[in-house]
């Protein structure tokens, strides 16, 4: 009796559908991007960009709120459009970055999926040496083959709003705007 309900119960567990593992996937850093802009003294919006960045993301199809992701890269892939910005970010002013030392990461702790679509995502933000929790509004953008590289893609949007304060970086503030608005676009293939 006993060895027919363990071979029953190793049939029925046989039978049952796997359970999904989560799927690694690479940032594109030739698609991938984070904008940010604030305000200049109320006369313009000023804006720069970081991009050419590398991260992973583990994504959990069955359990999106098991996900994860991680982004680490330097603050001197800072794009600004004008050199003597740059350089004055890259000062003890601000970054004090004058080598590749200076990283910028990400790492998320938790997952709240509030839509078909669409996440609040909970992450530590290190930034200038000071770690804080953020939370993106992100969105799933699309996510099938390739049309090129033939194998599975995903791209993603986020947004945040950061207070540069709050990361010692707020000289000139509050005539330079305090709020940073950060927008995310990334594209993700599946690793190999």
């Amino acid at each position: 009796m006993i060895r027919l309900s363990t071979l029953s119960l190793l049939a029925a567990l046989s039978a049952a559908p796997a359970m999904a593992a989560p799927e690694a996937y690479v940032l594109d850093p030739s698609h991938s991007q984070i904008v940010f802009s604030y305000n200049h003294l109320g006369f313009s919006t000023t804006t720069g960009m970081f991009s050419g960045f590398d991260g992973n993301i583990s994504f959990d199809a069955e359990d999106p709120a098991a996900s994860s992701v991680e982004v680490s890269f330097p603050v001197r892939t800072m794009l600004t459009g004008w050199q003597e910005r740059f350089d004055h970010f890259m000062s003890p002013d601000f970054f004090n970055a004058a080598d590749d030392s200076a990283l910028v990461t990400f790492k998320s702790t938790g997952i709240e999926v509030t839509g078909e679509k669409t996440a609040k995502i909970t992450g530590d933000l290190t930034l200038n040496g000071v770690t804080k929790s953020v939370v993106l509004d992100a969105a799933l953008i699309q996510a099938g083959e390739h049309p090129m590289a033939k194998k599975p893609w995903m791209g993603f949007t986020g947004t945040t709003t950061l207070k540069r304060t709050d990361f010692n970086l707020g000289m000139f503030a509050p005539y330079v705007g305090d709020d940073v608005t950060v927008e995310i676009s990334i594209e993700a293939m599946k690793a190999e």
